[in-house]
């Protein structure tokens, strides 16, 4: 058994720590969320470790509510896209012909317009909620996940054991779920972590032009915009939920380099 990179380690340990503190938030964070417990911008203190916001609330425990919004979405968001555009993606690669094109280009088309202002423009259009976030992020982001996957398994079923199984008579569910899928777990695993990160970056994104999560909840995006005026003034309130998207993006994609590396060299293990 190989042992794990240290920049691997140290993305998992980071990365699990996030997830900790988003399973744990209420019992972890100091204050209630929305308790208004000092001044505007107040300093660090030993009642308030990273000092207060734009209103007065404990900024530490914000961050802490905020990366349980954060990672919930996108987790919810990235977990949608992949089993629609995996599913998506397999029945075009073994349904093929005409099935193949229409699917592939409705994809195309909706790629062909940048992500951010799609959303946008349908964000605008309909009542902003978190389901409606997940299923919005989920639909947008299952395009590129369809064309992973149908790029994966056209190689898959040319494959020997794949037309053996369809000689056999397995129908085309069977096919997909006990032929397709486990051979293309390694790489849709692996994008798996990129994806995630994508989804955090587009939530706080969206968040930061006011149509992402909306008060009385707050994501990591939401923060910074709440104390970006402060910035002005030589407040660093709006940093710290700044640094935290890097450090949480930074640390998922240590984790993803290392399970796409393992992947490959796998993978030609084998092909040797």
């Amino acid at each position: 058994m190989s042992r794990i990179p240290l920049s691997a380690l140290i993305g998992l340990v980071i990365t699990g720590a996030f997830f900790f503190l988003a399973l744990t938030a209420q019992w972890v964070a100091p204050y209630d969320m929305a308790a208004i417990m000092g001044g505007v911008w107040d300093p660090i203190s030993s009642e308030h470790w990273l000092g207060t916001d734009a209103i007065g609330r404990d900024l530490l425990t914000r961050m802490i509510y905020g990366g349980q919004v954060t990672i919930f979405v996108a987790t919810c968001s990235t977990i949608l896209s992949f089993v629609l555009g995996s599913i998506l993606g397999f029945t075009a690669a073994t349904a093929g012909g005409w099935v193949d094109q229409v699917m592939s280009r409705l994809v195309d088309l909706v790629m062909a317009v940048p992500t951010l202002i799609l959303a946008l423009v349908i964000l605008t259009a309909v009542s902003v909620s978190v389901p409606t976030l997940i299923i919005v992020m989920g639909l947008l982001d299952s395009t590129r996940v369809f064309r992973l996957s149908r790029a994966v398994a056209v190689d898959i079923t040319v494959m020997d054991y794949v037309e053996a199984a369809r000689l056999r008579g397995e129908g085309q569910r069977w096919v997909i779920f006990n032929e397709i899928l486990p051979n293309a777990l390694s790489p849709l695993v692996a994008e798996l972590g990129l994806r995630f990160i994508f989804a955090v970056l587009f939530i706080s994104t969206l968040s930061f032009l006011g149509l992402g999560v909306q008060p009385p909840l707050a994501d990591w995006g939401g923060l910074v915009k709440e104390n970006a005026t402060g910035l002005v003034y030589g407040i660093p309130a709006a940093l710290a939920p700044a640094i935290c998207i890097a450090v949480l993006a930074i640390s998922v994609n240590l984790v993803a380099d290392w399970v796409l590396a393992r992947t490959t060299s796998l993978k030609g293990g084998r092909g040797g």
